[in-house]
């Protein structure tokens, strides 16, 4: 037990645009603060990106010790999948896929839609449409497009949300949602990063006041939003380095 349980047992962090730029590696004093953090608490990151986003991004700069890293909780794709370091390795201890005829159905609609509405952009960089199993992503630059290219292609998120409009009347059964700066996921309906908390809480039997949860999308549209609004303590950065400075005075305190 620390003098941090009274606090919260669990620290939960949003990857992009938190923890680090959209698709980028952490930097080394955010890795110094994740190892700092381990030895304290549980850690989770909950995101959107598939598994190898979190391994490029995060674990591949993380230099902690096993028993450091059998308290990181890593939840891809909004909790529908669940990672923990065991017997030396990450073990995937659920995935809860979408069937492969819910899949083609989602990748024709969403080529459909961006082609229909002149989204389709042709100078990509990597695939537009990823299969991540339990969520279908639409990346309108590619899912490698640099931070500058996808903050000037859609400033207002307007065509974003055309897209995402448009996708949502054709599939009705599905959860549709705005993703990253140009992304629109898709998944079963009731996911979203409150379903991957909840799916924490279990997993860790722990309550609601017992996680702080930071996040750089807390606003209504925001794909962060949902774990504020259920109730968790939640704290908005504007970018890793608030997130740096959040940390840091936790730890401190």
């Amino acid at each position: 037990m620390t003098s941090h349980d009274p606090d919260a047992r669990v620290l939960a962090f949003d990857l992009d645009g938190t923890l680090a730029e959209s698709k980028s590696a952490i930097t080394p004093r955010m890795a110094g603060l994740l190892v700092r953090l381990l030895d304290e608490v549980q850690v989770c990151i909950i995101s959107g990106g598939a598994f190898p986003q979190f391994q490029a991004q995060v674990l591949d700069h993380l230099r902690a010790a096993p028993e450091q890293l059998a308290r990181l909780n890593l939840m891809p794709t909004n909790g529908t999948r669940y990672y923990l370091y065991r017997d030396s390795a990450w073990r995937e201890i659920y995935a809860e896929d979408l069937p492969e005829e819910t899949k083609r159905e989602v990748i024709d609609v969403l080529t459909e839609g961006a082609k229909t509405l002149g989204l389709w952009e042709q100078d990509t960089w990597g695939d537009i449409v990823e299969d991540r199993g339990s969520q279908i992503t639409f990346s309108a630059l590619g899912q490698q497009a640099p931070v500058a290219a996808k903050t000037a292609w859609d400033p207002d998120g307007s065509k974003k949300e055309r897209l995402r409009s448009w996708a949502a009347e054709r599939l009705p059964g599905l959860e549709v949602r705005s993703g990253g700066s140009t992304s629109i996921d898709v998944t079963a309906q009731g996911i979203d990063k409150a379903y991957g908390m909840r799916k924490l809480m279990a997993e860790l039997h722990v309550g609601m006041g017992d996680i702080l949860f930071a996040g750089d999308r807390l606003d209504p549209q925001g794909n962060d939003h949902p774990v504020e609004a259920m109730g968790i303590r939640s704290v908005a950065v504007k970018g890793w380095q608030d997130t740096a400075d959040f940390v840091e005075r936790w730890l401190e305190s």
